[in-house]
């Protein structure tokens, strides 16, 4: 199973400021809340870049594999680092190496530049990658959904 074709919404909202007060507003947000930039049945991907860093909240279902999206990258692997928390259900990596390994529900994770993943049953998970190669990353899968679709 690969990811269905997504509708590509957008990758970023703009950074939140007072402009005039010249104060930064709060950065949290409820993960509802957060600007979604990619959606299809059973997946949802919402992201906002706070501090040169994007807080990116991703739900998955069973079956999804990331491996075919990431093909055209350097070594077909994504190349921007993760570090988050799986809210439900576990990701599956693997890298350059072939090394695997399954990150479950409740743990918290560092995935380093050179990876893959996929998840077998529907699984939630929040990452904090720096906006730089994160954006990268995105723009990659937003011409791999284009030419899927």
């Amino acid at each position: 199973y690969t990811l269905p074709s997504f509708e590509f919404i957008g990758l970023f909202s703009p950074r939140i400021s007072d402009k005039k007060n010249k104060k930064e507003k709060p950065m949290h947000k409820l993960t509802q809340d957060l600007p979604i930039s990619m959606e299809a049945p059973g997946t949802k991907m919402a992201n906002i870049e706070w501090g040169g860093m994007v807080v990116n909240y991703v739900e998955l279902p069973g079956g999804a594999d990331f491996t075919p999206m990431f093909e055209g990258l350097p070594d077909d692997k994504c190349q921007c680092p993760h570090w988050g928390y799986v809210l439900k259900g576990a990701v599956f990596t693997r890298y350059a190496d072939g090394s695997e390994e399954k990150t479950e529900a409740g743990e918290v994770f560092y995935w380093p530049p050179g990876h893959t993943g996929w998840v077998e049953v529907d699984s939630v998970f929040i990452d904090f990658s720096p906006a730089e190669e994160f954006s990268v990353v995105a723009e990659h899968l937003a011409k791999k959904m284009e030419q899927a679709s």
